[in-house]
């Protein structure tokens, strides 16, 4: 979270001119003489390790993946990296450019301490959305061709995705209220609902389809409003359970990582053809977006030298939500979005109006410990400091993707104990 600086215009009376202001100092001049630390690719390097080995492990000798399905992931993968480089690269000089629109912050968390006075460029994750939008273009050259039956879906995905981008940034430079950003999403879907050619059914639980009488329902219309509230959902979540360095982008290259560990098992069980190119496209969006990301991370890890904003936490959110609405496992993903829910719950009372809801809903920071304090705000957050005891920014913030990991391999585990039961 960042409390962002805001101009003010005010009229003077020329006979009684105001006293010169006080000199502030300033840990950035101008843009012009600001200087980004330096990308922490070391933590990258072990994060990127942690949760790709085993999906390269899977697709590349575990399961017998066809050469038609392989490629075109392999191909998407080499774009992915070139896109993570020029993510890397774009950084710092997009930094430069916001900071002389004033777009910047102060770091809430570090308050009272040498490191709260520094402006840190603000909004960065337009940079993000640019690049995975420019390697998904490029990739339909690879792998669409102008018959292709996925061709419509695939561009009315990334419509979706463009769209979310700018009500993000629209977002960032006006500061939307919360109750108008819950809509956002709903318009950003649109593109996606009105394409949507695929079915509309569920497959009823085992258990309960002598009391339902059916094994396929199929929902219709509903089924498209469940996709859009989905949408809506995934695109909040990843925005209120946020406020610490590395949180926002830390969890969206968890569950990345395990959505695409889960299409490519689904892809390797599978004989279906239509079902295997489901979650090869489920692929196709996932890759770019943990690749742009873990560039971001490298400046957003503690102690962070950019802020993604909104743009970047929305255009995730939607990312995740059509890579599972398109790759039809809607139901794995809530799963895998645990932490999310529970954040999303615990945040109720205030986003209801029920109980007092601040601006910041973030943990109060000791400058004399370096601690954070949970306060009585309904954050995952915040209830994680009042039951395990105060923390560091660093510390806590590894805890909680620590959590979001396990809340994923959650996830795998129960599949694999109701596969041939619940389904």
């Amino acid at each position: 979270m960042t409390s962002r600086k805001r101009t003010s215009s005010s009229v003077t009376n020329p006979e009684n001119p105001p006293p010169p202001p006080k000199k502030k100092t300033t840990t950035i001049a101008s843009a012009e003489d600001f200087h980004l630390a330096p990308p922490k690719l070391g933590v990258i390097l072990v994060i990127s390790s942690l949760l790709c080995s085993l999906y390269l492990y899977l697709l590349c000798f575990r399961y017998n993946v066809e050469s038609e399905l392989k490629r075109p992931i392999l191909i998407n993968a080499g774009l992915s990296l070139v896109g993570f480089f020029v993510t890397l690269r774009l950084i710092p000089v997009a930094a430069r450019y916001v900071l002389r629109r004033n777009m910047f912050g102060f770091d809430i968390n570090k308050r009272g301490t040498p490191q709260g006075d520094v402006k840190v460029p603000e909004s960065l994750g337009i940079v993000v959305g640019i690049v995975f939008l420019i390697v998904a273009i490029i990739f339909q050259f690879f792998n669409f061709t102008e018959d292709s039956l996925w061709l419509v879906e695939y561009n009315a995905a990334l419509a979706s995705i463009c769209f979310m981008i700018l009500l993000g940034f629209v977002d960032d430079v006006l500061d939307v209220p919360w109750r108008v950003k819950l809509l956002l999403p709903s318009f950003a879907t649109l593109p996606l609902l009105m394409a949507y050619a695929g079915h509309t059914t569920i497959v009823i639980p085992k258990p309960l389809v002598s009391y339902v009488g059916l094994e396929i329902l199929d929902l219709g219309r509903i089924y498209k409003l469940y996709m859009a509230l989905l949408a809506v959902f995934c695109t909040n979540s990843i925005n209120i359970h946020a406020g610490l360095n590395g949180l926002e982008i830390g969890q969206t290259v968890v569950i990345a990582a395990a959505i695409l560990i889960h299409n490519v098992m689904q892809i390797g069980a599978s004989v279906d053809t239509e079902f295997r190119q489901a979650h090869a496209f489920s692929i196709y969006l996932t890759q770019p977006l943990m690749a742009t990301s873990l560039a971001m991370l490298a400046y957003n890890w503690y102690p962070s030298a950019v802020f993604v904003g909104d743009t970047y936490t929305v255009f995730a959110g939607m990312t995740m939500a059509v890579a599972g609405i398109l790759g039809h496992f809607s139901e794995t993903l809530l799963i895998f979005f645990l932490p999310q829910v529970l954040n999303f719950l615990l945040s109720l009372p205030q986003l209801a109006g029920i109980v007092k809801c601040p601006r910041h809903r973030l943990p109060k920071f000791d400058p004399a410990t370096g601690l954070l304090t949970g306060t009585k705000d309904g954050t995952l957050v915040n209830v994680y400091l009042r039951i395990f005891g105060r923390k560091t920014e660093k510390s806590l913030c590894i805890h909680l993707l620590v959590f979001q990991a396990l809340a994923c391999a959650f996830c795998f585990l129960l599949r694999h104990f109701l596969a041939g039961w619940y389904k």
